[in-house]
């Protein structure tokens, strides 16, 4: 199938088709006349891709494991970690994935710390926001934070491991 068909049965545009071409992700055949071609292992393939990126992998994290998107199951990607035959679970897409999960939680504790400031600074009352390092020493579990009318609860990260700690791992 041409690019257009194979980018609406993967879930996507044209567009993000050839960037992960590009990138390495896929690789489609070319016809005499130089169209690009897909079959159903290339949709599989962009469909495994989709959804490690809906996941919060970075196309860069994708890459690090693209070799083994061919062992990722037809029916979708299972907690991001693809089995294959006898193998069991495949370390390196976990390691990637943990090493991801930790830089959310390091940033999200940055700009939930930012937003305490901008919101102190705009004098709205701001309630156990944790300075940056200080998770943990914040109110008991399951506390509502709030800062300000309408800002909703902020993220809490006091059970989340160390951002550095799984990288040290």
């Amino acid at each position: 199938m041409r690019i257009g068909d194979a980018a609406v049965a993967a879930g996507m545009t044209p567009r993000a088709l050839r960037y992960y071409e590009q990138q390495g992700l896929v690789t489609a055949r070319r016809t005499p006349s130089g169209h690009r071609v897909y079959d159903a292992e290339d949709i599989r393939r962009l469909k495994a891709v989709r959804a490690l990126r809906d996941a919060g992998l970075t196309v860069g994290d994708v890459r690090a494991f693209a070799h083994l998107l061919h062992t990722m199951p037809a029916d979708g990607v299972p907690d991001l970690i693809p089995r294959a035959p006898d193998s069991g679970n495949c370390p390196a897409m976990e390691a990637v994935a943990r090493r991801r999960l930790a830089d959310l939680d390091a940033r999200i504790e940055r700009l939930s710390h930012l937003r305490a400031r901008l919101a102190a600074r705009l004098g709205e009352p701001v309630a156990g926001v944790p300075e940056p390092g200080e998770r943990g020493k914040q109110a008991g579990p399951g506390a509502a934070v709030r800062a300000g009318a309408d800002s909703g609860p902020l993220f809490r990260l006091d059970a989340a491991p160390p951002p550095d700690a799984a990288l040290r791992a």
